[in-house]
């Protein structure tokens, strides 16, 4: 996404005071569990962004990416087919400037720390309250703007 998209979508998920007035983020939600996509489903909605789009597995995810081109894709580590480290390398290799959170339910360390390495914006634990997982997007988003 280039950098003037980034500009006008400036405090979309920020807060909702003035969600009417901004344009909503696009997101795709990337886990294998049904569950967990109901939740990061409903923790984006209360930030004011649109769902285009949830994966089953690295693949599908991959593939929605390349369909949906959204502002933000919440992709699990741990996924069938293609993991969610496979599946970064390949978004990143083909759209350098996307924004990606890891979500991992484990805390391994070293593989958190390779898809940071590798261009994920920054990681949640699922078993992160949902406030503060709104405020890890909330902070990654706004840094990832002053880039």
């Amino acid at each position: 996404m280039e950098k003037s998209e980034w500009v006008r979508m400036e405090g979309s998920i920020a807060d909702n005071r003035n969600e009417k007035k901004k344009k909503k983020a696009r997101v795709v939600l990337a886990d294998d569990e049904a569950v967990v996509r109901l939740i990061m489903k409903k923790v984006m909605k209360g930030m004011n962004c649109e769902i285009v789009g949830e994966a089953k597995n690295g693949q599908e995810a991959v593939d929605l990416f390349r369909e949906k081109n959204p502002d933000i894709l919440l992709l699990d580590i741990n996924m069938p087919f293609k993991t969610g480290k496979e599946a970064l390398k390949e978004i990143i290799r083909e759209f350098p400037d996307s924004f990606v959170i890891m979500l991992t339910s484990l805390a391994d360390t070293e593989t958190v720390e390779d898809c940071l390495k590798l261009g994920a914006a920054n990681y949640i634990r699922k078993d992160t309250r949902l406030e503060d997982m709104k405020k890890i997007i909330r902070t990654t988003w706004a840094a990832f703007k002053k880039q």
